[in-house]
């Protein structure tokens, strides 16, 4: 086995190199290397802590969180680096993050360089730092900072650390420096005194509301204010809390939407296969969602010209595109030559001779299959044959899409999610005929637009919105059987999704779910249920938040939902025409009958072979429809509620709706595959 730890020592200076790819983590192997490397070093006069690669110590190796901890644990490592006779000073680059961070901080002395990212992210995995790192960071950053990094997940730069304090220098060339630093004085962090503070009741605060019901930014500040106490009695009760956080089921469920991700954006179906370069993209569109498309392309640096149906549409999806990237300069997201650039490689046009150039051309025009089949006649008789073509569809078979275009191995699905710009999520479509070069291009071009991408299949609605046809059919059963909006949408919230089913309507609008309801009328079961209460409020004008009302109303000015009468009316009014009786439903019986109805759904589509596995449903739903990461997804919930409970839950639902859910095979008796 290859060493993770290499020292050697020049002229009474010890050059300790940790050299694990691919992100330098403190694996057992790096500590164990690690504290022989003290050992061997004594003597010197310093010892200088740097890493090989991209990246200094970028963070704990998770895949050894569910095993009993492996001596030597970090903190003796870390404590003895502070405590080492040899004082040791880190060269750091990259990130330096959770125990890369924690290691830093137990140096003497820090030089970074410039560009180099700092953080405790062990919040976004539902952990605290292990290893000092509370107890050290307030003594070293300050308490804003400090509650930032280990509260909020935030990072901080080279420059904000240098202005804190917390580093000795920032440069291009800190070996040059380390000579400098032998027999500089220092005090070791852990021993400083922490600094009074008048502002933590509001930095409470700000941590109270950012959690959204998670548990581990309440526990970090709770662990930042031990470092009140002296460390030798205080970094105890922060590694005990640390490794008890481990088996929580926040950390569990973070930490498996950590590894899905990293899996689905690598499917094993394309390892090995070679993507297209990507340089100038096509959008046919410059709608909302088409320029969203465009402004991520610029911000990654990509040529973008958009193509519109007419002159005035191309000046307005111009307009609309120089406001998304206005907006990202004004939030200083980008720098005002960032912005210049972008512009200047921003084009619009009704002409489709103007993108005969292009690599990639992504169709993103409204949900109509001959509207999107004359797009891609059109881009077929323009671009050169080897180019890529995508729709953006998010309902409509691509394979009907593509029907006729020349080289239907270039084509794909590239699903985009709205506000695009913003949102991470992006279903990479596999048609027929879709080749393993185009597939890997997507992915490849979705990575680089900073995405999330996950491999689908054809089916109604893909993963994503498939599983949200279910998720409001039982919805809307629930208002039949005795549920109101509000109370299906407050326990929703309250099991941590950032809207229920009934506020998310009204805010992407009535008139959508409608008209795929009635794409889907001739081919929809007619035993299965079917409750028209959405259908009456369309019928009536209701069609959501800018029509100024839906499941809800919403007064002039205010953006806040507002229960309206009229809506109970219409659904009380459905109850007693059908006959139906009302229950009365808990919150957790709307959260279990819903989440159930998500799981089953995605149970079928890994079955049917749409989606590749559990895991890549659960990026789905997390990415992109706003099911709380700190809950795994709805495939991780079932695999903590246990089939049992899953099975019961679904037998009270065919109940209440006979012949209205197909089960998946998994959940159809108690023999639960672990797929």
């Amino acid at each position: 086995m290859r060493p993770c730890v290499k020292t050697e020592i020049i002229d009474r200076i010890a050059w300790v190199t940790i050299d694990n790819p691919p992100v330098n983590a403190t694996s057992t192997a790096v500590r164990s290397e690690l504290l022989q490397a003290i050992n061997d070093i004594q003597g010197c006069k310093l010892a200088v802590l740097q890493c090989a690669g991209k990246t200094f110590v970028a963070g704990g190796d998770m895949s050894e969180f569910d095993a009993p901890p492996a001596a030597p644990h970090l903190p003796d490592v870390v404590n003895a680096i502070e405590n080492s006779p040899v004082p040791f000073l880190a060269i750091l680059h990259g990130s330096v993050l959770g125990g890369g961070l924690e290691i830093a901080m137990a140096c003497a002395y820090r030089i970074a360089k410039p560009g180099t990212k700092f953080g405790l992210p062990e919040v976004n995995v539902g952990l605290i730092p292990g290893a000092g790192g509370t107890q050290r960071a307030p003594r070293l950053l300050g308490w804003e900072a400090a509650v930032k990094m280990a509260c909020l997940g935030q990072l901080a730069s080279a420059q904000e650390l240098l202005e804190l304090g917390a580093i000795d220098a920032v440069s291009d060339d800190p070996r040059s420096q380390v000579a400098t630093f032998i027999d500089r004085p220092f005090v070791p962090v852990s021993t400083r005194d922490v600094p009074p503070s008048q502002i933590m009741d509001t930095l409470g605060e700000t941590v109270r509301r950012s959690a959204k019901g998670r548990i581990a930014p309440l526990h970090n500040f709770t662990a930042l204010q031990w470092a009140a106490a002296p460390y030798k009695t205080s970094q105890p009760k922060e590694r005990t809390l640390h490794l008890a956080l481990r088996q929580s089921d926040e950390s569990k469920a973070l930490r498996h939407i950590f590894f899905a991700e990293r899996a689905s954006s690598r499917p094993e179906a394309l390892r090995g296969t070679t993507p297209q370069p990507v340089a100038s993209v096509a959008i046919v569109g410059g709608g909302l969602m088409g320029c969203g498309i465009a402004s991520a392309c610029l911000n990654a640096g990509h040529s973008v010209h958009i193509v519109e149906r007419d002159v005035e549409a191309a000046a307005k999806a111009t307009d609309t595109v120089r406001g998304l990237l206005q907006g990202a300069l004004e939030r200083g997201k980008i720098s005002e030559e960032q912005f210049q650039g972008r512009l200047k490689a921003f084009h619009a046009s009704d002409i489709y001779a103007d993108i005969a150039h292009v690599d990639l051309a992504i169709e993103a025009v409204f949900e109509d299959l001959a509207a999107k089949q004359d797009v891609f006649n059109e881009l077929s008789r323009v671009m050169r044959p080897d180019a890529l073509l995508a729709t953006n569809t998010s309902y409509l078979d691509p394979n009907d899409i593509f029907a006729g275009v020349p080289n239907p191995e270039r084509c794909l699905g590239l699903h985009f999610f709205s506000p695009a710009h913003i949102m991470k999520l992006v279903e990479v479509i596999r048609t027929q005929s879709t080749g393993m070069s185009a597939l890997a291009s997507g992915f490849a071009f979705a990575k680089g637009l900073r995405k999330t991408p996950v491999l689908a299949g054809v089916c109604d609605g893909f993963i994503g919105n498939r599983i949200l046809a279910a998720y409001r059919r039982a919805a809307e059963y629930l208002l039949a059987d005795g549920a109101l909006p509000y109370e299906v949408d407050a326990a929703m919230r309250a099991f941590g999704m950032a809207m229920g089913p009934f506020e998310a309507q009204d805010q992407s609008g009535l008139q959508i779910a409608e008209a795929n309801r009635r794409r889907q009328d001739v081919n929809r079961d007619p035993n299965e249920r079917y409750v028209t209460i959405s259908d009456r409020l369309c019928a009536k004008g209701r069609l959501g938040r800018r029509s100024g009302m839906g499941w809800y109303s919403y007064s002039a000015g205010s953006k806040a939902p507002q229960c309206d009468p009229q809506v109970e009316e219409i659904i009380f009014d459905y109850r007693a025409k059908t006959g139906l009786s009302q229950t009365k439903f808990t919150a957790e019986d709307i959260q279990t009958q819903l989440l159930t109805a998500m799981a089953n759904e995605g149970a079928r589509i890994v079955e049917e072979g749409i989606a590749d596995s559990a895991a890549d449903v659960d990026v789905v739903k997390t990415s992109g429809y706003g099911f709380p990461r700190w809950r795994g997804g709805p495939m991780h919930w079932a695999t903590m509620v246990g089939p049992d409970a899953l099975i019961a839950t679904l037998n009270t639902m065919d109940q209440a709706s006979p012949g209205s859910w197909i089960r998946a095979s998994k959940y159809s008796n108690t023999s639960f595959d672990q797929r």
